[in-house]
């Protein structure tokens, strides 16, 4: 890697932004694929949003171990939205990286990515992901990425994984995401790119994106009818246009459920 780790301005802080609420079960794994990192300077923000479980217990015996990995607990449940923003406003690195507490990241992510993005000079960049089941199982489902995307292009499908996006807070600015239920990241990715930041996809998988059976996400029609919502509401875009791209949302969700 050309990137010097002896050079501070050469070696750009990253802060990990990683909501957590009820995550015992997967985000020992999801920090350990984290401190597993090539890269090493970084700090990981985890927000807890006031989880039932062992959630914040777990958390803070990694960070006894590693000071790196900070914690930040909400005092009412708040939502991700909430929880992002939270860990955007306390983060101290130049660049941001999405991690949520059951996915996890392959070891060589933050080194291969940062180095696309300072070669390129790219202020907003994502990559190709693997897709596990609930027990940490390979699928054999890998999801690829094109070269870039626009705007226009995200309107019609979404193809950026948010566990693997890496943001230049330098060159873009502060960001918040939208205080919706689901969504809120796909929400932020237009905003950037309406604003002019291209996404630059990266092929390589660099990250293990968890399918969880009882996830927000994993209910196909409550993620139409957000997809919906955001065109509506949060867009403001106009009956026609919006019916245009949803029949392009439906298309390529359907060529993707039966890839």
């Amino acid at each position: 890697m050309v990137i010097n780790v002896q050079n501070e301005k050469r070696t750009p802080l990253i802060s990990i932004i990683t909501p957590a609420y009820n995550s015992e079960s997967f985000i020992e794994e999801t920090m350990k694929s984290v401190l597993a990192q090539t890269y090493r300077h970084w700090e990981m923000i985890i927000v807890d949003d006031c989880s039932k479980d062992e959630t914040v217990e777990l958390v803070q015996t990694y960070m006894e171990q590693d000071e790196r990995i900070k914690l930040i607990k909400l005092t009412e449940n708040s939502g991700p939205a909430i929880t992002r923003n939270t860990a955007i406003n306390n983060a101290k690195g130049r660049f941001l990286a999405f991690l949520d507490s059951d996915d996890q990241w392959l070891p060589n992510k933050l080194e291969k990515q940062l180095q696309f993005m300072v070669d390129q000079q790219i202020a907003f960049s994502f990559s190709a992901y693997h897709v596990i089941n609930e027990a940490g199982e390979n699928t054999g489902t890998t999801i690829g990425v094109p070269d870039q995307v626009t705007y226009e292009e995200l309107l019609k499908n979404n193809v950026i994984g948010c566990l693997t996006v890496m943001l230049d807070k330098e060159a873009i600015g502060d960001i918040e995401m939208v205080n919706i239920r689901t969504r809120q990241d796909y929400v932020l990715w237009l905003d950037l790119t309406k604003r002019g930041f291209t996404a630059y996809g990266l092929k390589e998988p660099l990250a293990k994106y968890r399918v969880v059976e009882q996830s927000i996400s994993s209910n196909k029609i409550k993620m139409a009818k957000q997809n919906w919502y955001v065109y509506r509401k949060i867009e403001k875009i106009g009956l026609a246009k919006s019916i245009w791209y949803f029949i392009h949302y439906v298309y390529f969700k359907l060529k993707k459920y039966q890839a």
